[in-house]
């Protein structure tokens, strides 16, 4: 002993880390009268006693069953005697509810003082050693079946044990590479980073995820990508014993992202494409817009060629032509200094007409509309692609893009970039071409689409004016409109598409035919503007409405709004029966009512986002309006000029509401001023306010259904409810004179009140309205919507709601806020629309 220091390896403190870090080992000692003497600390944490209590304990009496404890006295009184054993004993711990265990018990004689025979006793649970060989087994079938490469590393960073995969990877066996270091794998600097970090974490205990390496496997001069992962390993007790290393091959995977890249590269070309050509309806500019993007983000010279036809106001462009008409060089951009650009045999100059030999790359692209390699002469250009300018299989010109030595050759994903982003530009060219042609013709299409004098509502009176800007002032977006609804319901619109000119009279038009198709759809006022919203966000997007949604992730920002289609709009709903008017706002200028002897003030209605932007909900407004009110919807050019701001505008218009002049008369319910009147005169007290932009003025003054002009009764969900329908029905339709539509109504109210019952859910609600036509609804809580279906010829039912399309003037349905109404409407006895006989209405199904 005196041969070793303090220092030396076998005197260490440090906990050895040994499989008894692991195993759960106990000790004790048992004296000469067969009783415990000394209990180990192992054995308090094993069996759960503590010393004291376990000194003179009988361990047979205490650890084992009953049943077995003669055979324990037996072997007790062996090993007393002298004899070593060696055996696995069942035991129990002696608490309630104390744990049953294995236990592999070695007892080994001795001899006290005395010379009496006494026994020490070491105790094993055999559970820990299953669990530790169930353990193993698992570790070897992970580490060896992993399908990455798995190294374990020990402290001198040194390969401790390899699996199957790595070995399969590197070559040789797998114990080939114990004692490896990374400098046999990787060659510097990569190996020094790879050691560094291996030092770190051995030393820090950090792990490392998804550390990539780069480096060659043996016999392959291929370049390999590794990600690997890293984390320090520790034995039963805490102490470092290495690193473990796991690596997946992602050479593929860096390829496809290097592909993933130059997609991305390539959508954000077209997106840029998308957002800077077309700004202009002038042809060289939109040319010049299509070079600005491509050079040098696409090539390093680019040119473009149009058929002098097509710059000239030729109807009728070449197309696909034998590639030798006459054309123009509109634009060429080169990132290259004082590099001339070579179009054949001799340069060609912006602004020179010329023409390509027939036999060439350039005249074969314009003839068969397919991109083509031209063949270059010369030290300075390696690769040029000739494309051909299509728009609706129309060939408009030529653009060549060509890239310089040293830079990449075109490839196939080139190719097929450049194919778009010519098909770009020739469509905003066409367009230009067209817009030419279009432009008149935008006037009388916008006019057109306004509604034709006054409109007629149920409950309202109604006047409107549209008055246009001046006459150099071009096509602009101001739009109303008046949408009868089922019930005596009238939709009132108004609404204005930011900028002026051909796409705002095209906007206009598709947004007001939008308006129209969502309202009879019967939508709520803040359903219609989020419908309008995702149209007006696919008017100016390639694609349409879903290309919208695609790319309008985000708000546009100011620089993009010139290619978003902006409106604002109100849009209300008046219900002649409730004289309740609802209304939802899309950044337009609040709505005006006057009510009888009161002064007019603005409705306070949420202004929301103007459409086309996005991303904000719309709210609602209801307001009561009592009978005589006036309610006025316009659009700025009323109320903003150059030379008035808005706000003096605003005021001004609620001022000649208020007092509209003489004579002394007012807005008031007893002596109402025609609407017409008031309409001149906000006009004419407003004109100095009228600048370059259009007017339009809706005004509505409220005129509800008298209470004895509606039924409304609710019935009981029984089968006896459909004769009390149709005995309501009777007695109302007597009780205003309506004789004629009796037996009409009677049957389609029978047929509308049997699927409520046979369909529907809840009460039911039946209603009537008299106003210029009948109206019949009924309302039941069920979701489902009727849908007519053709019914065979032997079928007993299933023609209800056929017969109540063949016997009404219209019907349909719409969802309430707890259910549906299905409705039909009849025309009252001498109109111009006579009545279908209900008995050639029942033959005719038949």
């Amino acid at each position: 002993m005196g041969g070793h220091g303090v220092g030396d390896p076998m005197w260490q403190t440090s906990p050895p880390g040994s499989m008894y870090d692991y195993i759960k080992v106990a000790s004790f000692s048992i004296g000469p009268d067969g009783l415990v003497d000394q209990w180990s600390l192992r054995a308090e944490q094993l069996f759960g006693i503590s010393a004291e209590r376990a000194v003179g304990m009988d361990p047979i009496e205490t650890f084992v069953d009953p049943d077995r404890r003669a055979e324990g006295q037996r072997k007790m009184a062996e090993v007393l005697d002298g004899r070593e054993w060696t055996g696995v004993v069942p035991f129990r711990v002696p608490e309630p509810g104390g744990e049953e265990g294995l236990a592999e018990v070695y007892v080994m004689p001795t001899t006290v003082e005395g010379g009496e025979r006494a026994a020490v006793c070491i105790v094993v649970d055999v559970r820990t050693l299953r669990r530790i060989e169930t353990d193993l087994a698992a570790s070897q079938a992970i580490f060896g079946q992993s399908p990455f490469g798995f190294l374990l590393i020990d402290t001198d960073l040194r390969v401790r044990r390899a699996n199957q995969r790595f070995a399969a990877i590197y070559g040789g066996e797998v114990d080939d590479h114990r004692g490896r270091g990374v400098h046999d794998y990787l060659q510097s600097p990569e190996a020094e980073r790879v050691e560094a970090t291996l030092r770190r974490v051995m030393e820090t205990g950090d792990s490392i995820t998804d550390m990539h390496i780069t480096g060659f496997v043996p016999g392959s001069e291929e370049r390999r990508h590794w990600s690997v992962n890293l984390y320090r390993v520790h034995s039963g007790t805490g102490r470092p014993i290495g690193i473990a290393w796991l690596a997946i091959d992602i050479t593929a995977r860096r390829s496809a992202a290097r592909e993933a890249a130059a997609a991305r590269r390539n959508l954000a070309l077209l997106n840029e494409a998308g957002s800077r050509i077309g700004n202009s309806l002038d042809l060289e500019t939109t040319a010049r817009e299509l070079l600005d993007v491509v050079v040098p983000g696409f090539c390093d010279l680019a040119t473009v060629d149009l058929y002098q036809g097509l710059l000239v106001g030729d109807e009728t462009p070449p197309g696909l032509a034998d590639g030798s008409a006459e054309l123009r060089r509109v634009a060429f951009a080169s990132a290259v200094s004082d590099a001339p650009f070579v179009g054949g045999p001799a340069p060609v100059r912006v602004g020179a007409v010329h023409h390509y030999p027939f036999n060439s790359a350039c005249s074969d692209a314009l003839r068969t509309a397919r991109p083509q390699e031209v063949p270059e002469e010369g030290n300075l250009i390696q690769s040029t692609l000739a494309v051909p300018m299509v728009a609706h299989d129309t060939v408009v010109g030529l653009v060549q893009f060509s890239r310089t030595k040293g830079s990449e050759p075109f490839g196939e994903r080139d190719r097929g970039l450049a194919v778009e982003l010519a098909a770009r530009a020739a469509v905003c060219i066409d367009n230009a071409r067209l817009y030419r042609r279009e432009h008149e013709r935008a006037l009388i299409l916008q006019r057109s689409l306004l509604p034709p004098g006054d409109p007629e509502a149920s409950g309202l009176d109604i006047a409107c004016r549209y008055l246009p800007g001046n006459a150099a002032t071009e096509v602009g977006g101001d739009w109303f409109d008046v949408i009868e609804l089922p019930g005596h319901r009238t939709a009132l619109v108004v609404g204005d598409v930011m900028g002026r000119g051909l796409r705002a009279a095209v906007a206009m038009g598709e947004l007001r035919t939008a308006v129209r198709t969502l309202a009879l759809l019967d939508l709520e006022p803040a359903e219609v503007l989020s419908a309008l919203d995702e149209i007006a966000r696919g008017l100016g997007t390639p694609g349409g409405v879903q290309s919208a949604s695609r790319t309008a992730a985000s708000r546009p920002s100011d620089k993009d709004l010139s290619e978003v289609y902006l409106a604002t709009c109100v849009y209300a709903v008046y219900d002649s029966v409730t004289r309740r008017c609802t209304f939802a706002n899309a950044g337009h200028l609040p709505p005006v009512l006057v009510e009888p002897g009161e002064s007019a003030l603005m409705l306070d209605v949420p202004p929301g986002m103007p459409l086309g932007v996005g991303g904000e909900p719309f709210e609602e407004v209801e307001v009561e309006l009592p009978e005589g009110a006036l309610l006025a919807l316009y659009t700025d050019g009323l109320v903003e000029s150059r030379d008035h701001p808005l706000d003096e505008g605003l005021q001004a218009f609620v001022g000649a509401l208020t007092d509209p002049g003489q004579p002394p008369t007012t807005l008031r319910a007893d002596t109402p001023r025609s609407l017409e009147d008031v309409c001149d005169h906000v006009l004419n007290t407003l004109d100095t306010h009228h600048g370059e932009d259009d007017i339009a003025l809706l005004m509505a003054r409220v005129q509800g259904l008298p209470e004895d002009s509606v039924g409304d009764w609710t019935l009981p969900r029984e089968p006896r409810s459909v004769g009390r329908a149709r005995e309501y029905a009777r007695g109302r339709l007597q009780a205003w004179d309506l004789e004629p539509l009796v037996d009409t109504a009677e049957l389609l109210v029978s047929e509308l009140v049997t699927n409520a019952l046979r369909y529907g859910e809840g009460e039911i609600r039946l209603r009537l309205l008299l106003d210029r036509t009948l109206v019949c609804e009924v309302w039941d809580a069920g979701l489902v919507q009727p849908r007519r279906r053709r019914a065979r010829d032997t079928d007993e039912g299933g023609r209800g709601l056929q017969l109540v399309g063949l016997l009404s003037a219209a019907w349909g349905s719409r969802r309430t806020p707890r259910g549906k109404t299905v409705w039909f409407e009849l025309p009252l006895p001498g109109g111009e629309h006579g009545l279908t006989d209900p008995a050639e209405a029942l033959l005719s199904l038949f």
